[in-house]
C-alpha cells in the first residue's frame, strides 16, 4: 500500500497546471446524461419507456461488472451484458493543438483512454475525431519502466521490442481497449494540464457507441484523473445530478473539481470514505435504512452478525439503480408495502418486484439511508420511477452481498468527494438551479 501511495504522489507531481477558469484553482465541466436531448447519443425516436428500460438493463450489466472486480466477490448478480460502462459523458480535449474527446465519465474506472490512429481494429467513431499522436507536440509514449506503467499492474501487457508500455482494459460485455500508455496535455474547458497519463487506444472493440471517443476515468486509483490532478484539485470533486425525465430540459448536470467542489452549508452531512481494494471504487458504510420511523439494520446476506462491514456499499454515478443485500431489501420492501395503500401490480418489463398502479406519492413514506455519520433522506419521487404510463416501481434491486447507491437516488443531492480528508458529503440541492 505504501508503494502505491508513493507512486500516486509521483504521478500527481508530474502533472502541472497551465491555467484555470477560476483563480482558486477550481473548474467545472458539463456532465451530460446519455439520454438527455443534449447528448449526441440521444435518439428522439426511442420512447421514454424504452430509454428507461435500457438504463435499467445497463444498470444490471454494470452491477455485474463491478461485482466481478470489487471486494464483493460473492455477489450472485446475473445479467445479460449490455451497453455502455456509464451513464454520463464529458467533453474534454487532449493534445497540442487540442482535439475534442467525448468520453464516458466513469467513477468505476481509473485509466482515461481514447481511440487513436493508426487504428488496427477500432469501433466506428463519428463526431469527435480520432487522436493522432504524431500530430500532438506534447504527446509522449511511456516506457515499460515508467512509474505509470508499473501502476497498471494486471492491465499491463508484456513489453515489446520498442519498450513502450501497453495496456489492456476489459469490460463486462467483452468490450476492450488495447493501446499505448502515454502522456499529453489535457484541457477541461479553459483549464489546461500537462503530462496527464492516458491510454492511446489502437485496438478497441465491443459495444461502445459511435459518438463516444473512450472513457474518462474518475475512480479513486492512482491513474485516475482525480489522483493525477491532485496537486491542483487536492483530491476534491463533486457533482449535482439533475433529473433526465424532462425531455424539454436544456440543462446539464455539473461536475466540479478543486475548491469549486466544496459542499458547504448547515444541512451538509458527511460520512467517511473507506479505503479498500480495488482502490477504484468509492466505498462508504451503510448502517441501516429507515422507512418512516421503522429502522432496518444492514446485515450482510448469509451472515449471522449484526455488525456492519466497513465499506459495505459503493457510491456510483454510473449505475442507475440502487442494489441492496437481499435481506435488507426484503425488509425494506416489506416495510414499504405495509405503509403504502396502493394497487400493487406486476412490472410489465419484469425488472422490479414492487410496483403500483397510479401511485400517489403522498402515501409513500420517506426512506432514509443511514451512513456512518450521515443520514440521507430520499423522498418518494426518487424512490419510485414510472416505467410505463401509470405504473411506478421501486428503483431498488436485491443482490446477494453486493451493494451500490445508484444515481436515481443521487438526484438533487450535491455530492462531494474529498480523497485527502477521506470523506463523502451530501447536501440536498435543487440541481437544476445549481
Amino acid at each position: 500500500m505504501n508503494t502505491l501511495i508513493l507512486l500516486t504522489l509521483s504521478l500527481t507531481i508530474s502533472v502541472s497546471l497551465s491555467k484555470t477558469s477560476q483563480k482558486d484553482g477550481g473548474f467545472t465541466v458539463d456532465l451530460i446524461h446519455i439520454d438527455s436531448p443534449l447528448s449526441p447519443l440521444y435518439n428522439p425516436s426511442v420512447s421514454l419507456t424504452d430509454r428507461l428500460r435500457n438504463a435499467f438493463h445497463r444498470s444490471m450489466s454494470r452491477a455485474f461488472r463491478l461485482s466481478k472486480t470489487s471486494a464483493f466477490r460473492d455477489s450472485k448478480i446475473e445479467a445479460d451484458i449490455f451497453g455502455l460502462p456509464g451513464e454520463y459523458i464529458m467533453k474534454i480535449q487532449i493534445g497540442t493543438p487540442p482535439v475534442d474527446v467525448l468520453g464516458i465519465a466513469d467513477t468505476g474506472s481509473d485509466l482515461t483512454w481514447a481511440q487513436c490512429q493508426p487504428c488496427k481494429k477500432c469501433y466506428k467513431q463519428v463526431g469527435p475525431p480520432f487522436l493522432v499522436p504524431t500530430s500532438s507536440s506534447t504527446y509522449h509514449a511511456q516506457s515499460c519502466q515508467s512509474e505509470s506503467c508499473v501502476v497498471l499492474s494486471d492491465s499491463q501487457l508484456p513489453c515489446g521490442s520498442k519498450n513502450i508500455c501497453q495496456y489492456k482494459m476489459g469490460y463486462g460485455d467483452g468490450s476492450y481497449s488495447i493501446g499505448d500508455l502515454a502522456t499529453d496535455t489535457f484541457w477541461f474547458g479553459p483549464a489546461c494540464f500537462y503530462n496527464v497519463t492516458f491510454g492511446c487506444g489502437h485496438v478497441n472493440n465491443g459495444s461502445f457507441n459511435e459518438h463516444v471517443s473512450g472513457i474518462v476515468g474518475l475512480g479513486g486509483g492512482p491513474l485516475s484523473i482525480i489522483n493525477q490532478l491532485n496537486s491542483t484539485i487536492r483530491g476534491k470533486f463533486s457533482y449535482c445530478l439533475i433529473s433526465v425525465i424532462d425531455e424539454a430540459s436544456n440543462q446539464t448536470s455539473k461536475i466540479h473539481f478543486g475548491d469549486l467542489a466544496n459542499v458547504l452549508g448547515d444541512d451538509v452531512v458527511s460520512t467517511p470514505l473507506v479505503m479498500k481494494e480495488p482502490s477504484t471504487y468509492y466505498y462508504v458504510t451503510l448502517e441501516s435504512v429507515s422507512v418512516g420511523h421503522n429502522n432496518l439494520s444492514y446485515k450482510q446476506s448469509g451472515s449471522k452478525s449484526t455488525v456492519q462491514d466497513r465499506g459495505n456499499i459503493i457510491v456510483d454515478s454510473g449505475t442507475t439503480l440502487t442494489f441492496l443485500p437481499r435481506e435488507l431489501y426484503n425488509d425494506l420492501s416489506s416495510s414499504l408495502t405495509k405503509a403504502i395503500s396502493g394497487v400493487a401490480v406486476g412490472d410489465p418489463g419484469r425488472y422490479f418486484e414492487i410496483c403500483y398502479l397510479d401511485l400517489n406519492l403522498d402515501n409513500v413514506p420517506t426512506v432514509t439511508f443511514r451512513f456512518t455519520g450521515a443520514d440521507v433522506a430520499v423522498p418518494p419521487v426518487k424512490m419510485f420511477v414510472e416505467v410505463e404510463n401509470g405504473v411506478s416501481c421501486l428503483g431498488i434491486k436485491p443482490s446477494d452481498g453486493f451493494a451500490i447507491f445508484g444515481n436515481l437516488l443521487q438526484r438533487d443531492l450535491f455530492i462531494g468527494f474529498d480523497l485527502v480528508k477521506q470523506k463523502l458529503s451530501f447536501r440536498p440541492t435543487n440541481c437544476s438551479m445549481h
